[in-house]
């Protein structure tokens, strides 16, 4: 799958690096500190195809001296494909949601060197809920231990923003 990389709504004409390089010097410039969180979702559109939302949310907070901290934002970089399951019943939930994070940890294996040389903190967000009685629930142990064994940190509902929140509203 070759992933094609939008801001706004508008494609990204260089390869994701170069763009995130690029995004990176002007906000450290600024003087903020980053944070990348990656994450993706899934929605049903038929047939056994989903069309999946894969976000790259870079989140910006400001220094103001004495240990205060603040937001100024975040920007989201996306990439939405389709792919269809050959199963369509309940034990597709299982396998789209380590399909969902598996291309979440692709983006962040990825993006990851660029990360490490400008030492900018990195989380995979799973679209699970810890909540044994949601469906999504039955993935969170494989999920989990996916990320971690890639070395990653992670977060799961509600406080994965990138999948929960930012990669839903694109699917």
């Amino acid at each position: 799958m070759e992933w094609v990389w939008k801001r706004k709504d508008k494609e990204i004409g260089v390869p994701i690096l170069e763009y995130l390089e690029k995004l990176f010097d002007e906000e450290l410039e600024n003087g903020n500190t980053l944070k990348v969180s990656v994450g993706t979702d899934s929605q049903k559109v038929g047939g056994g195809e989903y069309k999946f939302a894969t976000v790259i949310l870079i989140t910006t907070y400001e220094d103001l001296g004495n240990n205060i901290v603040v937001g100024r934002g975040g920007m989201i970089v996306s990439s939405v494909f389709n792919h269809k399951f050959k199963k369509t019943n309940k034990e597709l939930v299982n396998e789209r949601m380590v399909y969902e994070v598996s291309k979440s940890i692709e983006v962040a294996y990825a993006i990851a060197p660029l990360l490490d040389l400008y030492e900018i903190k990195l989380e995979v967000h799973a679209d699970i809920n810890p909540d044994p009685t949601h469906e999504s629930n039955k993935a969170l142990q494989q999920a989990v231990g996916y990320i971690l064994g890639m070395g990653y940190d992670f977060k799961v509902k509600p406080e994965a923003i990138a999948s929960s929140h930012c990669a839903d509203k694109l699917c």
